[in-house]
């Protein structure tokens, strides 16, 4: 049975910013959905992310610092209840579904570290993840455009319901990009999930290498990060718990 037919779980989160290596977590949303019936189990978190939240975030996705202060979780605790989940997600062999990936993960994993969580469903190779915006731009590379997920689902005729930039809305729509994709190409819909995962990785390489060439020739020290699904984390980072 082809990979989007079966389960599938979906992530997204919303944060402080757009740096995951210092940007902290505000929300997050985990969907599973039944492949059969398409039924879906929802698990969202808010979270106190202990730092100020900028207004240009706020503008995105609606969260002000005295809303997560007052109606949020500790941090620490919603990081912890979200590797868990992920954790049962790799566990059964289900993908998950993350629209940019590196930018999820990575900034879930460095909060893993900043408080003192074990992150072995992330670094440890057991999660099958599938970025539908690494598959568009390898599937449409030369498409002129935004690839943000609204408009990729504008493009694909995809739904995107209720509020937008919020994690179970974006989430939802990732799956349903996801599904779309593969439904629409043979090929792509009948890789195993492994070979896919795989694949993945060497299509982001792929996109990053031509974004820096082009960024190259506009900037000579220009540089820009090609992992997939998970960035490393630098050897400034801060230490477990800092």
């Amino acid at each position: 049975m082809s990979w989007h037919l079966g389960p599938l779980a979906a992530f997204d989160t919303e944060t402080t910013g757009t740096d995951p290596e210092s940007d902290r977590l505000v929300s997050a949303a985990l969907l599973r959905i039944n492949g059969a019936s398409g039924a879906m189990t929802p698990t969202t978190w808010l979270a106190d992310p202990g730092v100020e939240i900028p207004q240009e975030a706020t503008a995105i996705h609606g969260i002000t610092t005295d809303h997560a202060r007052a109606h949020g979780r500790p941090a620490a605790e919603v990081i912890g209840e979200i590797l868990a989940a992920l954790t049962e997600v790799a566990a059964r062999g289900v993908p998950l579904v993350v629209y940019n990936a590196p930018y999820d993960l990575t900034l879930l994993e460095r909060e893993a570290r900043r408080h003192g969580h074990p992150s072995d469903v992330l670094t440890g190779g057991t999660l099958r993840v599938i970025d539908p915006l690494v598959i568009d731009k390898h599937l449409d590379r030369f498409r002129r455009g935004s690839r943000r997920l609204a408009d990729v689902c504008a493009h694909h005729g995809v739904a995107f319901d209720g509020q937008a930039h919020g994690a179970p809305a974006d989430a939802l729509a990732a799956a349903r990009l996801a599904w779309r994709l593969a439904a629409d190409n043979e090929e792509l819909a009948t890789r195993a999930l492994e070979d896919l995962h795989t694949a993945q990785a060497d299509w982001r390489a792929e996109q990053a290498a031509s974004f820096e060439a082009y960024l190259r020739r506009r900037d000579p020290d220009a540089l820009v990060e090609r992992n997939w699904p998970l960035i490393p984390a630098p050897d400034h980072a801060a230490p477990v718990g800092g």
